[in-house]
């Protein structure tokens, strides 16, 4: 909202430069489309040539070095962003040089990833799917809590700073004590199963042949889990990218307190989805867990297609209760099919997986929304919701799949 004001104020302004007048060049609301698109392919660009070592550095014992090196990168941005609001800096510029600090950091993929390897240490394997979602549920009430009075606080900053600036500031206030927390209070933990194992001997002498069939099954699903979580999260992020310009523009044509309460309905999605896995994990599977979350978020974003009415879209949300049961899920199964020396590398290459996606469905789903605009605002959530029951289709081969096991005879004692 900050970019789109300062375009359109830099367009009704007298002077050169590209308007909606008469003049050639595209009015605000297509810059602030094209600045959009251009954004996530600049923190991409710098994922690739900065973080590819935070994740290496992780597995080999320096866990906390991925989550301070991003919140580094975040503190940067932010300060960047800040400085460029209070000196009337052109928005490319300044959304540019800080999305490039925050991608050279690691960002949001090398951040999360290291959270969720740290839980994974310290999770039982068979509680690991219920740690990670109250990693998510935290992170949810958080958005929660954040969501509500940015609405009201996005006017306030006085004159000389203009709109915004208010909530720039906490936002790198925030991010600088996070970064002291990573440094000097958070702990790493690790799980140690002390159960003792009932000792046996293969029935047949091939061990060495069913490890290798059975490593090559593990890497049969963690492709399959790849593609089908590649899947959902680009129907998810591409619908929730577009959902914003969706709440600003007709029919809903939401104002600045409204989106605010748009946005913590959805963050009260992490509650639903935690309690949903604290229910259902005890008589269900991990598979069966991920699609019933993908089928909770397909039954809601066909809903919101046709959404007309600020009720119809809370109805729409609470269709998607279970909708973020699916994405820790599959990082709980990841987890479990791989050595814990690999639990960095295998997470962040899911994350990165998620940011070199966005590199194709962001301006995808915003030349669509474009184009179908004027007949069916809603069209895009229409594609989410088929690109999504196909991201059921490798999971459910997951499902059916027989975990590969060499047959054990068990010796009695004497």
């Amino acid at each position: 909202m900050v970019v789109k004001e300062r375009l359109g104020l830099n367009a009704s302004s007298p002077g050169p430069g590209p308007g909606p007048g008469p003049g050639p060049g595209p009015g605000p609301d297509g810059r602030v489309g094209l600045l959009h698109d251009l954004q996530p392919a600049g923190q991409a660009h710098a994922h690739r040539a900065g973080p590819g070592c935070w994740p290496k550095l992780g597995d080999r014992g320096w866990r906390r070095a991925p989550i301070v090196a991003s919140l580094l990168g975040y503190v940067a941005s932010r300060a960047v962003l800040a400085a460029g609001g209070a000196a009337g800096g052109g928005p490319s510029t300044t959304c540019g040089a800080g999305a490039a600090l925050q991608g050279l950091g690691g960002g949001f993929c090398a951040a999360w990833a290291a959270v969720m390897t740290l839980v994974s240490l310290r999770c039982a394997p068979r509680r690991r799917a219920a740690g990670m979602m109250r990693v998510e549920l935290l992170y949810g009430l958080a958005g929660l809590l954040g969501s509500l009075p940015s609405g009201f606080l996005f006017p306030l900053g006085g004159a000389a700073l203009g709109r915004g600036a208010l909530l720039a500031g906490l936002s790198l206030l925030l991010y600088g004590l996070s970064l002291l927390y990573a440094v000097f209070l958070l702990e790493v933990q690790v799980y140690v199963d002390d159960s003792r194992e009932e000792i046996t001997t293969p029935l047949i002498d091939n061990s060495i042949k069913e490890e290798g069939v059975r490593r090559r099954g593990n890497m049969i699903n963690i492709a399959l889990l790849f593609a089908g979580a590649v899947l959902f999260d680009t129907a998810v992020a591409g619908a929730d990218e577009i959902l914003v310009s969706f709440q600003m523009k007709e029919p809903l044509n939401w104002n600045a307190k409204q989106m605010g309460y748009g946005n913590a309905s959805g963050f009260l999605i992490f509650l639903t989805s935690f309690l949903g896995v604290k229910v259902m994990s005890r008589w269900v599977s991990d598979v069966t867990l991920i699609i019933i979350g993908m089928l909770s978020f397909t039954s809601g974003i066909y809903f919101m297609a046709f959404v007309t009415e600020t009720y119809m879209f809370y109805i729409a949300r609470a269709l998607m209760l279970f909708a973020l049961i699916p994405t820790p899920t599959i990082r709980s199964i990841l987890s479990q099919l791989v050595t814990g020396a690999s639990y960095g590398i295998t997470l962040t290459s899911l994350q990165l997986s998620f940011k070199f996606a966005s590199l194709a469905y962001t301006p995808a789903y915003t030349r669509i929304y474009q184009h179908t605009l004027g007949w069916l605002p809603g069209f895009v959530f229409l594609l989410s919701s088929v690109i999504t029951v196909l991201a059921t289709v490798p999971i459910s081969i997951v499902g059916c799949r027989r975990p590969v096991r060499p047959a054990y005879r068990r010796i009695e004692g004497s």
